[in-house]
């Protein structure tokens, strides 16, 4: 929150910017907010343990859903098991199951991390987020 202030005070320095929203002046700048910052790096190291990219048992932190066929979405959905705390609901492996389930297919099997990442950026410019 206190870093979020800051880039928003820095993005009102830039000339001509301060007139402007602060999404408006994040999306004229080419840069993401602080949350939204945290949400795609918690998306690729979530996809860099699911790969096998990182040298982490993936069933360590996550429980895919195996009743995927004929369902939406992609192969690699995560099984998000209930919380009672909401300690538990912040914990990395249950804040990211529902938006790595959103993601498509095309998204979800990149075949190297720098295309997850062009694939991922794509995919939210289309959403308009």
């Amino acid at each position: 929150m206190l870093l979020e202030k800051v880039q928003r005070r820095a993005t009102r320095m830039v000339k001509g910017l301060k007139k402007f929203p602060y999404e408006t002046r994040l999306k004229k700048l080419g840069i993401y907010s602080l949350e939204r910052r945290r949400l795609r790096g918690d998306l690729i190291e979530t996809f860099k343990i699911l790969t096998g990219r990182e040298r982490v048992n993936y069933s360590k932190f996550f429980e895919l859903a195996y009743v995927t066929s004929g369902l939406r979405g992609h192969s690699l959905k995560l099984f998000k098991p209930r919380c009672h705390t909401t300690v538990r609901q912040n914990f990395f492996s249950l804040r990211i199951a529902n938006e790595w389930n959103k993601l498509p297919q095309e998204v979800v099997e990149a075949p190297s991390i720098n295309t997850f990442k062009n694939r991922l950026d794509r995919h939210w410019q289309d959403m308009g987020t």
